[in-house]
C-alpha cells in the first residue's frame, strides 16, 4: 500500500458514514446521540451568549450553525463543536466596547487566522503534548465541568436535589439494561414528564433566557473595511483563533485515545475555522469543540461518526425553531445531571491512585498538578496547558541533562589523556562539559572521543570550541574523534565561526 493510501486510511475511522447509512441500528445510536447532545447544548449556548454580553439567540445561532458545518469540514469524527466558554471570555471585551457588530466581524477574523495556521500546520504540534499534561488537561476539564454545574443551584427549589438523584441513578441503571437508547435521552423526557404532568416548580430551561423565534438567517457585520477596524479586532481575533485551536485540538486527542482511532489534525484546525467563519455569517459568537458535549456524545451515547454531530446542530435547530414551548420546559436538574456524571466519567481517576502515585516518577506527578491547577485558578484550559508543556519541557531539560557524562583514561605510557562524553549534547548539558577536563593537569595530547554522544545545537560546538582553545592555551594538543555523521556534518559547519564569550 503507498503512503497516501496508508495516510487516507489512517484518517478513515471505522464506522464510517456509509456504514452507519447502511445500518438501522447505527443510524439510530448516531440519531439519538445527536439528540441528546442537541438539548445539553441549549444551557450552554443561551450561558455562554450572556458571558460574551450578546443575546441568547446569537449562542443558540452559533451552535447550530458550527455543530452543522464542523460535521462536513472537521477532521474528528464525532466531535461537536459549538459556542463555548472560552471564546466567550475572549470576545467579550469587543462586544462590550464596540457592540456586536464588531465582536461578529472579530469571529470572522478568527475563523480565518485558523485556517491560516492550520495551513501553517499547527496541528502537528500537537506531538509535543506530554501524556501527563494531556491526563492534567483531562482531570481539570471534569473538575470544571462539574464546577461550572454549581451555579445552577443558586436559587433552585429543594425538589432539583432529588430529580438530580434520580436522573443520576437513571444514567448508571439504564445502559446495564438496555444501550440501544441514551441513558441521556431517557433522563430528559422522563424528567420534563415529570416537570409537565406533576407541575413541578423547578428551574427550567425557559428561564435562562429568551428564545429566537426562526431560524439563523444570513448575516454581514456592520462596519467599516478600514485599517482602523483591523486594529481594533484582530489581538482578540488571533487570540479566539489560538484559544479555539488549543482546545479543539487536545479535544480532538482525547477522542482518538477514548476511541483508538487516529484523526487529520490539520483539517480539523482548518474546519474550525471555517466553522467560525459560517458562525459570524449567520449572526454567531463563534466558539470551538466542547468537550462536555463530546464526552455526552462519545462516551455516554456512544456515538463515533459524524452523523451524530451534524443530528445534534439539526436537533437544535428544530427546538428552537419549532419546539421552543416544550424545550422551556427540560427542567436544569436533569442537564446538570448529565453534565455530572460526564465529569466523573471523565476524571482519571486512576490518575490519583495511591499505587499509581507510588510508582509514578515524581516530574510526571508534578506536571499533572501544575496543568490542573492554573486551569481551576483561571477556569482556562489554554493556561494549563501552555503551563503544564512548559514545566514538561524544563523537567525533560533537567533530567536528560544530568545524563551526560565525562570519563577520563590514560594511554599505556600516560601521555594521552582519553575523554569519552557519553548522552545527548545540547544548551543545557554542553554548558557544564567544559568544566569536566583537567587542563592544567592532563599530558601534552589530549583525545576527546565523541562517538557516544550527539551534538544538536551551536551551543555545543561553542563548548567544544572553548574546549580545545583553553588546551591550546596550555600548549596541549586536542584531536577530537567519533563524532557521527549529522553532528561532524553541523560541527564542521559551525566551528571557529562563533563569537566566544
Amino acid at each position: 500500500m503507498s503512503a497516501p493510501a496508508r495516510d487516507k486510511e489512517r484518517y478513515w475511522p471505522r464506522p464510517t458514514v456509509m456504514d452507519v447509512f447502511r445500518s438501522p441500528k447505527l443510524l439510530t445510536k448516531e440519531v439519538l446521540a445527536g439528540m441528546v447532545v442537541g438539548l445539553a447544548l441549549i444551557p450552554e449556548a443561551i450561558a455562554f451568549a450572556i458571558a460574551a454580553g450578546v443575546p441568547a439567540e446569537v449562542g443558540l445561532f452559533s451552535s447550530i450553525v458550527m455543530a452543522i458545518s464542523i460535521a462536513f469540514l472537521g477532521g474528528r469524527p464525532a466531535m461537536i463543536t459549538a459556542a463555548t466558554a472560552a471564546i466567550a471570555l475572549v470576545i467579550r471585551p469587543v462586544a462590550d466596547e464596540y457592540g456586536l457588530d464588531y465582536l461578529i466581524a472579530t469571529v470572522i477574523l478568527g475563523g480565518i487566522f485558523q485556517i491560516v495556521l492550520g495551513l501553517l500546520g499547527v496541528g502537528k504540534l500537537m506531538r509535543f503534548i506530554p501524556r501527563s499534561v494531556m491526563v492534567g488537561f483531562v482531570n481539570a476539564l471534569a473538575i470544571l465541568i462539574a464546577v461550572a454545574q454549581l451555579e445552577h443551584f443558586t436559587g433552585a427549589a429543594w425538589l432539583m436535589y432529588p430529580m438530580i438523584i434520580v436522573s443520576i441513578l437513571i444514567l448508571w441503571l439504564f445502559p446495564k439494561l438496555t444501550k440501544a437508547v441514551p441513558a441521556p435521552l431517557v433522563v430528559v423526557i422522563v424528567m420534563t414528564l415529570a416537570v409537565w404532568l406533576l407541575n413541578l416548580d423547578v428551574k427550567t430551561v425557559g428561564g435562562l433566557g429568551e428564545l429566537p423565534g426562526g431560524p439563523p438567517m444570513p448575516f454581514f457585520p456592520d462596519v467599516p473595511l478600514t485599517f482602523e477596524t483591523l486594529q481594533i479586532i484582530a489581538p482578540y481575533a488571533l487570540g479566539m483563533a489560538a484559544v479555539g485551536l488549543m482546545e479543539s485540538l487536545m479535544t480532538a486527542k482525547l477522542v482518538d485515545d477514548i476511541t483508538d482511532t487516529h484523526s487529520n489534525k490539520t483539517r480539523e484546525a482548518m474546519g474550525q475555522g471555517g466553522a467560525n467563519i459560517l458562525s459570524g455569517l449567520f449572526g454567531g459568537m463563534g466558539g470551538c469543540a466542547m468537550i462536555g458535549q463530546t464526552m455526552i456524545n462519545v462516551r455516554a451515547s456512544g456515538a463515533r461518526t459524524r452523523v451524530s454531530t451534524f443530528a445534534a446542530g439539526v436537533f437544535l435547530l428544530i427546538l428552537v425553531w419549532f419546539l421552543g414551548p416544550i424545550m422551556n420546559l427540560i427542567p436544569i436538574g436533569a442537564l446538570v445531571a448529565i453534565m455530572f456524571m460526564v465529569a466523573f466519567l471523565t476524571f482519571d481517576w486512576h490518575s490519583i491512585a495511591p499505587s499509581t502515585l507510588k510508582r509514578m516518577p515524581k516530574s510526571e506527578t508534578i506536571v499533572m498538578l501544575v496543568t490542573v491547577i492554573p486551569v481551576l485558578i483561571t477556569h482556562n484550559l489554554s493556561v494549563g496547558v501552555i503551563i503544564g508543556v512548559f514545566v514538561a519541557a524544563i523537567l525533560f531539560v533537567r533530567r536528560v541533562a544530568h545524563f551526560t557524562t565525562v570519563t577520563r583514561t590514560f594511554s599505556a605510557n600516560e601521555d594521552t589523556a582519553h575523554y569519552e562524553v557519553d548522552g545527548e549534547l545540547f544548551f543545557a548539558s554542553s554548558n557544564d562539559l567544559t568544566t569536566q577536563f583537567e587542563y592544567a593537569d592532563d599530558p601534552k595530547r589530549v583525545v576527546i572521543d565523541m562517538s557516544k554522544s550527539h551534538v544538536w545545537d551551536a551551543s555545543t560546538v561553542a563548548a567544544l570550541d572553548g574546549i580545545e582553545q583553553k588546551y591550546r592555551e596550555h600548549d596541549i594538543e586536542v584531536e577530537i574523534i567519533g563524532l557521527n555523521e549529522a553532528s561532524g556534518t553541523f560541527h564542521a559547519r559551525l566551528s571557529g565561526n562563533l563569537p566566544s564569550h
